[in-house]
C-alpha cells in the first residue's frame, strides 16, 4: 500500500482492502534490475546485524490490508532462511496516529510475546475488525490474550519502546519507503510490492539480491 492510500484507511480500512498489490507471472530466472525491480539506497541505511550477516527488514503497519495477507507468506520465507540472514521487522509510522501500533509491536518484543500474539494482532484487526489504533483499546486487548496489565503497560509506555519507535520512523525514512509491506535488504536496497510487481516477486529479489552480497558483487 502506497503512503497516498493511507488517508483512505483512516475511515474505512475495509472498502480499501480490497486494493492489493498486482501480482503478475515472472521469469524466476530473470535477474532484477536496479532502478525497475529494486532501488539501491544511498546514502546506505543504518543496520543491526552483526559482520557476517545479511539483514533483511520487513517494513509493515498492522492496520494495512497488503501487510495481513502477506503475513502467512512471510511467516513460511522466514522459516527457509539460510543461517546467514539476520530478519526483523519494523513498524511505520507514516503518521502519528501509526505510533500507539508501532509501540504495540516493540512491547510485544520486549515482552517475548511476537511469536505468540503477532499474527493475532492482525486478526483482532481485520477478521475480528477492533479498532486498536489507541492505547487504551490496545491494552484492553493485549489483556484478554492473557498478558499481565501492568508488566505490558510498563512495557509500552517506557523510554526503551519510544527509541525503538523513534528509530524505526528513522530507519523507514533512510529507506525511503513508499508502502507496506516492503523490504530492506543490508541497509543497500530497497523492494516493495509496487516495484516487484506482486510481494511474491519481492521475497524472490531479496534472495538474488542476498546472493550477490554473499559473491561480494
Amino acid at each position: 500500500m502506497k503512503r497516498r492510500d493511507f488517508s483512505l484507511l483512516a475511515t474505512a480500512t475495509g472498502a480499501a482492502a480490497s486494493v492489493i498489490w498486482p501480482t503478475f507471472a515472472h521469469a524466476d530466472a530473470a535477474k532484477p534490475e536496479a532502478g525497475t525491480d529494486y532501488v539501491m539506497v544511498d546514502p546506505r541505511a543504518p543496520v543491526e546485524a552483526p559482520a557476517g550477516k545479511i539483514e533483511v527488514v520487513e517494513f509493515f503497519w498492522y492496520n494495512c490490508p497488503h501487510c495481513n495477507a502477506f503475513e502467512p507468506q512471510l511467516e513460511g520465507w522466514i522459516k527457509t532462511l539460510p543461517k546467514d540472514f539476520a530478519f526483523r521487522r519494523v513498524p511505520v509510522a507514516f503518521r502519528d496516529d501509526f505510533v500507539p501500533q508501532q509501540r504495540l509491536y516493540f512491547a510485544l518484543e520486549a515482552m517475548g510475546l511476537v511469536e505468540k500474539l503477532h499474527a493475532k494482532v492482525f486478526a483482532a484487526i481485520h477478521v475480528e475488525k477492533l479498532d486498536l489504533s489507541k492505547a487504551a483499546a490496545i491494552t484492553d486487548w493485549v489483556v484478554k490474550q492473557g498478558v499481565d496489565k501492568v508488566k505490558f503497560s510498563e512495557q509500552y509506555n517506557s523510554f526503551s519502546v519510544a527509541t525503538k519507535s523513534t528509530k524505526a520512523a528513522q530507519l523507514q525514512n533512510a529507506y525511503k519507503v513508499e508502502g507496506v509491506p516492503a523490504l530492506g535488504v543490508a541497509g543497500r536496497f530497497y523492494v516493495d510490492g509496487s516495484l516487484a510487481k506482486g510481494m511474491d516477486k519481492a521475497l524472490k529479489i531479496v534472495e538474488s539480491l542476498a546472493a550477490g552480497i554473499r559473491s561480494g558483487k
